[in-house]
């Protein structure tokens, strides 16, 4: 597909795929849950379908024609999200299920063996459960002492008293780069040179930048980064974690069984090379293959129109919400293109519970997040119960904002109709 500038991006794309044409609840499907998952293009629909139609086999071991497809698409597939990221060899990418994963990799392989008692590892309060959970494991098991960046006025990343919290002592530094709730984007290129000032390696959760805007590791000089195939038009089942060659090859592998070893004896077990080291069993290999086929699809439109035009979408999101008393945005403001944020709003409305916010507008055929977000500890920082959460993506309209604005309003009438009464 050839992309030009004489309509918008989502017009381009929009017939590409063909869960958003229909309706819910007889109304137009309109789908502002991105940040939840995306929905998936017709190049990964059919890459999948493919894959189990026409060579359908395990990958690496077999000797004839259907596993020797297999192993080069699965294998392929590596080869585009390495240079996706701008990773300096493919055997930097691990296949996992997810990002989730991902992290309780480095986490168990590398922190478990790595963090002793005293030693300190550096999260934020507004962290998904994903990067806070694991590090709870490793520090209860090896006596290593959590500590949690705050936000700062403008609800945002204190970078300023993360400066005051490493040290020394500190080994780790995990952090999201995108907030999934407060859309802020971290300055990671920063974070990681602080953090290895100081001799500490730096994770980075890249969920919500990764399908959004282009990502080079190189550049920011992370030792680890994680995502999740089902947040960039992929399938579900499938992620990868990126790590500098070194520090993989220092790694123990996290799970032992078939693919991921060289020699078995029985008293003893030798290891394959990276990357299949970390890659134990069957893969999902139909999943992995629609992941390169996702890879290409962002990577034809270009990281830099998706967020370009995120951009534009973000600043009219906002310019709407704006316009409504009742509701209050959490994290920083965009500037007038709509950058500086993610494509997303997670908002409060009056008394009204985000459950019943999303609830009603479902039966206007518009999916909104409500809840938590995976993110108790930034709930509870807030002293908010739960939020709704409008996400978008490169495939959304001006005019879907215009629908939800309108049902949003609608929906809080209706309350402020009942409140009245009482």
């Amino acid at each position: 597909m050839t992309f030009t500038s004489t309509k918008t991006l989502a017009d381009q794309v929009r017939s590409d795929f063909p869960i958003l044409r229909q309706e819910v609840n007889g109304k137009p499907l309109v789908y502002l849950d991105n940040a939840a998952t995306s929905q998936k293009p017709l190049l990964v629909l059919n890459a999948l379908r493919d894959y189990y139609e026409q060579y359908n086999a395990n990958v690496h071991r077999g000797a004839h024609i259907l596993s020797a497809r297999a192993t080069d698409a699965y294998e392929g597939a590596r080869d585009k999200v390495a240079k996706f990221i701008n990773a300096a060899s493919r055997q930097e990418i691990i296949y996992t299920r997810n990002a989730s994963e991902a992290i309780n990799l480095v986490a168990y392989s590398w922190g478990m063996n790595n963090l002793q008692a005293g030693d300190e590892i550096i999260l934020s309060v507004m962290e998904h459960h994903s990067n806070i959970v694991p590090w709870q494991f490793v520090a209860q098991k090896t006596g290593a002492v959590l500590k949690f960046v705050e936000l700062t006025p403008e609800q945002t990343f204190d970078l300023e008293q993360f400066k005051t919290l490493i040290s020394d002592k500190t080994k780790l530094v995990s952090l999201v780069h995108v907030s999934n709730t407060l859309g802020c984007i971290n300055p990671v290129e920063e974070i990681a040179a602080i953090a290895h000032r100081y001799g500490a390696k730096f994770l980075v959760d890249a969920c919500q930048s990764v399908p959004h805007m282009p990502i080079d590791v190189q550049q920011i000089d992370c030792d680890w980064l994680v995502a999740s195939g089902h947040k960039m038009c992929a399938p579900t089942g499938i992620g990868f974690l990126y790590g500098k060659l070194g520090i993989l090859e220092s790694m123990p592998p996290f799970f032992g069984g078939g693919e991921m070893i060289a020699e078995v004896f029985l008293d003893h077990s030798t290891y394959a090379e990276l990357p299949h080291k970390f890659e134990a069993g069957t893969p999902a290999i139909g999943e992995a293959i629609a992941l390169g086929a996702a890879v290409d699809y962002l990577t034809n439109i270009g990281m830099d129109k998706i967020y370009a035009y995120e951009a534009e979408l973000t600043a009219y999101l906002f310019q709407q919400l704006e316009q409504i008393p009742q509701i209050q945005i959490y994290g920083p403001k965009p500037d007038a293109k709509g950058r500086g944020r993610a494509a997303l709003a997670a908002f409060t409305a009056a008394d009204v519970h985000a459950n019943d916010l999303s609830t009603l507008l479902d039966q206007e055929g518009v999916a909104i997040r409500s809840g938590h977000h995976c993110t108790h500890p930034l709930h509870r920082y807030l002293n908010l119960p739960a939020t709704a959460r409008a996400s978008l993506s490169f495939y959304n309209t001006k005019e879907e904002i215009d629908i939800f604005i309108k049902a949003l309003k609608d929906t809080l009438d209706f309350f402020a109709g009942i409140f009245g009464e009482n």
